[in-house]
């Protein structure tokens, strides 16, 4: 996992699918940013892992960097797949299935 730092006020740039591994029948999280107002979290979800449905009273923006996965919002599924985006509203219950190894990138925002 490496990082280039481009200049004296530490800005880095990133490969993002490069940040994070997968882990055999497992769920890894790497949280990049976290601040009041919201967060940014890099996830790797091996084949058949799910996150149960729960609600957050945050906007929420996943965009798969790899892979394919069902997310049902508000009981309705959506496919996506790599390089796809989809917004989920607040307060609205969501949950999501890997149909094959994917990584996403999840940006919440009060």
């Amino acid at each position: 996992m490496s990082a280039q730092i481009i200049d004296e006020n530490n800005v880095t740039v990133n490969k993002l699918n490069e940040q994070i591994d997968y882990q055999p029948s497992g769920i890894v999280s790497r949280q990049i940013i976290k601040k009041p107002n919201g967060n940014i979290t890099l996830f790797a979800f091996d084949k058949g892992e799910s996150l149960t449905e729960h609600t957050s009273p945050f906007e929420a923006v996943v965009y798969l960097l790899e892979g394919e996965m069902e997310i049902k919002i508000g009981g309705k599924p959506y496919n996506v797949k790599s390089e796809e985006i989809i917004i989920m509203p607040p307060n609205i219950a969501h949950g999501l299935v890997a149909l094959e190894k994917s990584k996403m990138l999840l940006t919440m925002i009060k």
